[in-house]
Formats: C-alpha cells, sequence, structure tokens
C-alpha cells in the first residue's frame, strides 16, 4: 500500500482546518500549519489570488508542498457582496456573529436573497507548480439564523441541493456532501490522483 500524499495545511482558522482534515481523511495526511509562520494579508482581490498567496507563504517556509483555501459568499441582491471580504464583511476583528447580523441587515426586506458560496482551493509545490481547483455551492440565504453546527455563515446558508435546512442545521458528513469546501476538496483529490 502506498503512503497517502500530505500537505501542510496553510490556514489558520481551526473551524476550516477542521473541515479540511474531516473532507481529506484516509486520503491525504494533512500537517499542521507552522505556528512560527507569521500571519499571511489576505490582501489580493480574488478568492484564488488570497489562497495563492497563503500557499506559497507556506510552502516556502516548509519546503512541503502546501494546501490553501480562501472562500467567499456571494449574494445576488448585494451584487455579489460579501465576496472575498467574506470573512471581514464586518470589520477587522469582526466575529462570525457579527458577519451574520450586518448580513441580515443588508437583505432586510430582499425579495432576492440567493447566494452561492464559493471556495478555490490551490496547492503550491515546492518546484513553483500549482494545482488549482474551486468548488460552488448555490442556495439562499435564510430570514433568520437556524441551527447550533457549522462555522462562520453557515448558519444563514440553505443549499439548494439540501432539504431546506442550512448548512448549521445538518451534520457534518451531510454538510460536506453539498457543500462549496466539499466540492472543492474532492475535485482536489481527483486532480492529485489523475
Amino acid at each position: 500500500m502506498s503512503e497517502s500524499p500530505h500537505l501542510v495545511c496553510a490556514s489558520a482558522n481551526p473551524d476550516k482546518v477542521a473541515e479540511i482534515e474531516a473532507i481529506l481523511a484516509g486520503v491525504v495526511e494533512l500537517l499542521p500549519r507552522p505556528h512560527d509562520v507569521p500571519e499571511v494579508v489576505e490582501d489580493a482581490d480574488t478568492l484564488e489570488g488570497n489562497a495563492r498567496l497563503k500557499a506559497v507563504a507556506i510552502c516556502e517556509a516548509t519546503g512541503i508542498a502546501a494546501v490553501a483555501d480562501d472562500t467567499g459568499l456571494e449574494v445576488a441582491a448585494l451584487g455579489g457582496a460579501p465576496g472575498v471580504h467574506s470573512a471581514r464583511y464586518a470589520g477587522d476583528g469582526c466575529s462570525y456573529a457579527d458577519n451574520r447580523a450586518k448580513l441580515l441587515r443588508a437583505l432586510d426586506g430582499a425579495g432576492d436573497r440567493s447566494a452561492a458560496f464559493r471556495t478555490c482551493v490551490l496547492v503550491r509545490r515546492p518546484d513553483g507548480s500549482e494545482v488549482v481547483v474551486n468548488g460552488v455551492c448555490a442556495g439562499r440565504i435564510a430570514e433568520s439564523e437556524r441551527g447550533d453546527g457549522g462555522f462562520g455563515y453557515d448558519a444563514l446558508f440553505v443549499p439548494d441541493d439540501g432539504d431546506g435546512r442550512t448548512f448549521a442545521e445538518m451534520t457534518d458528513d451531510e454538510k460536506h456532501t453539498v457543500s462549496h469546501r466539499g466540492r472543492a476538496f474532492r475535485n482536489l483529490l481527483a486532480e492529485l490522483s489523475a
């Protein structure tokens, strides 16, 4: 039996790392981000750009292939916002709850609540080569928060491929089956095994 490939995870977000580990479990060994690597400033104007900034920094610091992702929630009634700024939608240092509250205020009275989560995953290897994949999950923003699971905007996002529950009302396995991140990392696994 061949050894599982290993990648250093560039994310410093423990919620995201746990989700990535669950999706890649048994196929790719995810190594932790070194604690001595400073936080990477994500100032690119695209999800792919931010994923690249993180993956390059970790790959250069460790000499090992690194995987990074960036995710944006694109809301139709807001012209695609918060998009690449989803994590800091309510401002620097904001909490998940702050972001959700701002989104609900922005959509107050909106007839169109359609939205999509988009994830870009990028693997950077020491030789400079890259693998880039994406995952998209279409859905809508609920009128109010529902559920206790997940993180970020999960209590507000109702996927079109689901049964009317928000991500936060689903089990982790149910969410990974339809989510943007689940789709992106399954696409990555397909690329790595090709």
